[in-house]
């Protein structure tokens, strides 16, 4: 799957600019008084919202793996979840579960809700972000068992089209022992309800 380029700079003056001309084009003056500070502000959130785009895994890991005798199941449920949709530019907001096995080296617990944090900040559709943060994680742990589901509403289905407010997007990924070993998958998603 193609990466997306790293982010080095944003240029606020010119997504303001792309943000007053579609205000304009919904019909709307940009000049008026509760608009006129609106293309900046967008500008900001949006880059807010992609600023995985300026992160690394390894930036955000930053040396956090320990040494461990461990192999037993490490898992971390519900970390909240925000991203954006590929498609309609819509957010998805949900929650993420990830477990590994550890094979010698665990991974400071905040740095795999980091991990999450920098691919859910970046434009993608849920099943790739899934695989994405799996594929993360197993390459910082040097675990060959990983797994990540994620469950979110997505705001493009709920807002627009079809508009069912109560539907649920579940993806997994699951590598290694997870994939392969029946009840070491049934564990995990055991623990996770």
């Amino acid at each position: 799957m193609p990466q997306s380029k790293k982010r080095t700079a944003f240029d606020f003056d010119k997504v303001g600019n792309v943000y007053a001309t579609l205000i304009a084009e919904l019909g709307e003056n940009p000049e008026r008084e509760g608009l006129r500070q609106t293309p900046r502000r967008a500008a900001a959130a949006l880059s807010f919202l992609t600023k995985g785009y300026e992160e690394t895994v390894d930036g955000v890991v930053n040396g956090a793996i320990f040494e461990t005798d461990n192999d037993e199941m490490v898992i971390v449920k519900d970390i909240e979840l925000y991203s954006m949709c590929e498609h309609h530019l819509l957010p998805f907001i949900g929650k993420c579960h990830v477990a590994y096995i550890p094979e010698g080296r665990v991974l400071g617990l905040s740095k795999i809700a980091r991990i999450v944090e920098v691919f859910a900040r970046r434009l993608q559709i849920q099943e790739t972000l899934t695989l994405q943060i799996a594929n993360a994680i197993r390459d910082v742990t040097s675990a060959d068992s990983v797994a990540v589901v994620i469950e979110a509403k997505h705001l493009c289905m709920m807002m627009r089209g079809v508009e069912k407010q109560n539907s649920v997007m579940k993806t997994s990924a699951m590598l290694g022992g997870f994939r392969i070993d029946k009840a070491t998958r049934s564990e995990f998603l055991s623990l996770i309800q």
